[in-house]
């Protein structure tokens, strides 16, 4: 379990950092994508690193099926932040 631990508190690390990204890029970039981007990392940080930390603490196993959707929220949310600084239209 703890490896199960690791994995959420890597992945929570990353993409709380992928969350400041997003945050500082909105002074440069405004994109609906960017607000898109910014929700689905906060999605992914509670369904995966969340599921993934009741799973160490001992949570009922079927809470596992959750994980995937947080992971499914991560793969969106780059998507969307790089769509956002491809298709940016800068302000003033």
């Amino acid at each position: 379990m703890l490896a199960v631990w690791h994995t959420a508190v890597q992945y929570h690390f990353w993409h709380a950092l992928g969350l400041l990204a997003v945050g500082l890029s909105g002074f440069y970039f405004q994109e609906i994508w960017l607000k898109a981007a910014g929700w689905l990392f906060v999605v992914g940080v509670v369904l995966f690193s969340g599921s993934l930390y009741a799973l160490a603490l001992g949570a009922p196993r079927w809470l596992g099926a959750v994980t995937p959707l947080g992971g499914l929220a991560f793969i969106l949310g780059w998507l969307a932040f790089a769509g956002a600084v491809i298709f940016s239209r800068t302000p003033g």
